[in-house]
Parts: structure tokens; sequence; C-alpha cells
């Protein structure tokens, strides 16, 4: 590592969070061993964000700010900020969100240790309101090539990133343009996989950032939204491992196709499954209809999932007869320790 200390970029969209504006910048200005630049976008507030960030910069000459004149909405503000940035290493950190005591140091520590490297992320923790949860303490990282990452990423589906724990070289933002706004529901997602497919991939083990959750977050039991979710989820990885997609070149990437296409197919009918066993106050109709877009989305990734697999058999029997309800409460108990244990695996190990 050289005698300089990395310059490190981070920017702060904002839209009406102007109460927790000035938590987000100071958990970035507490960051040591890092120079640091902080931009602040606001995306023409109507609360008091703008004078609360003119106020920081005033006070703090690592922060500026950049307002919007109209209302751009969340990908264009990012890019707006984004391509301001001077730093080695650049963060776009939500305004509600906040970075865990020494995360820059770290994350700029591994960048360092490791050249090819281009992304680095670290554990999340969940929070709704003071005091924070307590950090785990980072005592390694890991490193994985980009092409392996990418297959870990495709075959699970899911984006391994919740966004405030990311770190990218700043070669990624001017390689790729920042945030792909065709893509406004899993851009982050995209930006990751295009980062690990022109370098190597690291994670800080232990907690990076902390993410606030409002009680609006989508859950995992909102079928119409994780339907959603996986569509929306699809249409990225189809477009990224595409002919013409930046995952097409990489070794195997048929492979992964098909793989995250049978993983959504096995994942949408474990949810079908889950609400047909599960006690909600619906209507029969509107269950039957959750379940009928969930099948079909299977069916669309994978035409013969619900004969080829026993999740696919079991939905189609619970629709023709039903099931007895130690049978159902049974199979949800084997739905949540599925879940459980994916959770725990990512939060521990990242993938």
């Amino acid at each position: 590592m050289g005698t300089e200390r990395p310059l490190v970029s981070v920017v702060i969209p904002c839209y009406n969070y102007g109460h927790y504006l000035p938590e987000a910048v100071h958990s970035v200005l507490a960051q040591p061993g890092v120079e640091l630049e902080v931009i602040v976008v606001d995306d023409c507030s109507t609360d008091d964000s703008a004078t609360v960030a003119e106020r920081l910069a005033g006070q703090h000459p690592q922060v500026r700010l950049i307002r919007n004149p109209v209302n751009k909405r969340h990908i264009a503000t990012y890019n707006t900020g984004l391509a301001e940035v001077t730093g080695d290493y650049v963060v776009l950190l939500s305004a509600d969100d906040q970075l865990a005591p020494g995360a820059l140091g770290r994350a700029a520590a591994v960048f360092e240790a490791h050249p090819r490297v281009s992304l680095v992320y670290g554990q999340v923790l969940t929070f709704a309101d003071a005091p924070l949860p307590q950090p785990r303490h980072a005592r390694s990282w890991s490193t994985w090539r980009g092409s392996d990452w990418v297959g870990r990423s495709c075959r699970t589906t899911g984006n391994l990133i919740t966004n405030p724990e990311a770190i990218v070289r700043r070669e990624v933002i001017e390689r790729f343009g920042g945030y792909d706004a065709r893509f406004p529901h899993t851009a982050d997602m995209l930006l990751w996989l295009q980062a690990a497919t022109v370098g190597d991939v690291g994670r800080v083990n232990g907690t990076q950032a902390y993410y606030r959750d409002h009680g609006a977050n989508m859950h995992s039991t909102d079928y119409a939204g994780v339907l959603t979710d996986m569509r929306e989820r699809s249409v990225l990885l189809e477009h990224f491992l595409g002919t013409e997609g930046p995952g097409s070149a990489l070794p195997g990437a048929a492979g992964m196709r098909d793989a995250s296409r049978r993983t959504f197919a096995r994942e949408a009918l474990r949810y079908a499954l889950n609400e047909l066993d599960s006690p909600a106050p619906l209507e029969p109709e509107q269950v039957e209809a959750l379940v009928a877009g969930l099948v079909e989305f299977a069916r669309e990734q994978w035409p013969e999932a619900t004969a080829a697999t026993r999740v696919g058999r079991a939905v189609a029997a619970r629709r023709r007869t039903g099931a007895p309800a130690w049978h159902s409460s049974a199979s949800r108990r084997l739905f949540e320790a599925r879940w459980a244990l994916r959770w725990q695996r990512r939060h521990r190990w990242g993938t």
C-alpha cells in the first residue's frame, strides 16, 4: 500500500430525508484512514433536506451539495452524483442509511491488497431507530474470481448486496456509466454483476453498513410483491447473460442462464405452496390468483417445472385436493427454515 491515503467518494442521494441526512453524513465523516469526498444530491425535496445539506456543507469542507432543479427520481439522481466523483473508490449511500465505523478503511485495504478486485461489500445490519445494532467485528476478508461470483449470483438469482455496504472502483462507474435506467428495480444488482465482469469481488467478513427498515419494505409474505421482484430479476439476468449482455462472454454463461431459470421456477413454486398452506386472510379466489401467477411464472422459466420437481407436484396436488392441517403446518415450517438458512448463509458468508 502506498503512503498516500486513498480518496473515497460517497454519493448520498436525498429526497425528503432531511431528518436522517445528518446521521448518514456523520457516519461517513467519522471514517478513519481515508480521504473523503461527500456529494449530497437533493432530488428537489419538499422538506428541509436542501437546507440541512447546505448547513452540513458549510460545516465540513468534504461535503458539497448538488440540487436537482426538478425531481428526477432515483436512478437519474444517483447518476448525477456519480458523474461528479473523483475518488479512487465510490460508494452510494442512501440518506436514511449509515456506514459502520471503519467500513471505508477496511474496504480500501481489500482493494489495495488485491489490485484486481473491482467490487467490495460486507455484512449489512438492519435497524429502525437508534441505538444501532452491535456490529460484527471484521477479522478476515474473502475474494472470488469475478466469474465465480457471478455464477453464484445467477444460481441463487438473488441480489447478494443490499447496497450501502458496496464499494466499487471509480473505473467501474466510468466504464458502465453508473446505474442503468432501463432496470429501475434491479439497477444496483446489474452494477454489481457488471463490476464482476471486469474484475474480482471482495468481501469484508464483518459489518460494513446499516440499512434502515421503515416497516414499508417488501416482506417475504407479500406474494404479489415477491412475484414482481422475481420477474424483474429474471428480466435482468436474461439481459445480462443474453447474447449481447455484459455477462455473455463469461465462461459457462449459458449454464448460468439455465441454472437461474430453474432456480426462479423452484422459488416461485415454493412461494405458491406456502401460500396454499398458509391461513392467510384472503378469499379463495385471491389465493388462487396469486398461486396461478406464481405457477405461470415458474413454467415460463422452466416449462417442465411443475411435473419435474417435487414442489411442483405438491402444488398441483394442493390445488386439486388441499392438504390436512398437520401437513400444511409442516410445509410452512419447512418453508420458513429454508429461508432462515439461506439468510444466515448470506449474512455470514456473503453468497
